[in-house]
């Protein structure tokens, strides 16, 4: 049983799922200071209904930064904690300071088209590892991610 981790999972499958979670560690974490900043930042007449948003949305993804970096621990793997590695390995870009709603909601777009392709990546490695843990936390994600971006594609249409 040398080729299994702890939890009865291929080691070199599980390799690659921690890699790809750390991968979707350093998008979340950058996601998730971008979106700090857009609630931070935020001015106009959008302030009041945009502010509450983006704090329900930053709160939400610092839940899903715990759980993707447990997620990694599980597999028997360690989660990167470094910003500076979390910049260079992120697809998502680092924000400006943003205060035009509009196009806040438009980066925030951009930021679940990448997590969702990302997800979806794990999705299929997880399903190939027989890793139904990882499983069910992508599919969770990418349902209320989908949900997500029709709200907001929604929001900047009107």
């Amino acid at each position: 049983m040398a080729n299994v981790n702890d939890i009865g999972l291929d080691k070199s499958k599980s390799k690659k799922l921690g890699e790809k979670l750390n991968e979707l560690l350093a998008n979340y974490s950058v996601f998730y200071q971008n979106t700090r900043g857009y609630h931070w930042n935020i001015k106009g007449d959008t302030f009041f209904e945009l502010h509450e948003k983006f704090e329900e949305l930053y709160n939400d993804l610092v839940v899903k930064i715990d759980e993707v970096a447990e997620r990694i621990l599980t597999l028997g793997y360690t989660p990167d904690h470094r910003y500076s590695n979390y910049v260079e390995l992120s697809d998502i870009k680092e924000s400006t300071q943003v205060s035009d709603g509009k196009k806040a909601v438009h980066e925030i777009l951009d930021a679940f088209k990448v997590t969702l392709k990302l997800q979806r990546e794990i999705l299929e490695l997880s399903d190939d590892a027989g890793d139904e843990g990882t499983n069910a936390l992508m599919s969770d994600y990418i349902r209320e991610q989908e949900k997500s971006v029709w709200m907001y594609s929604s929001y900047v249409d009107k």
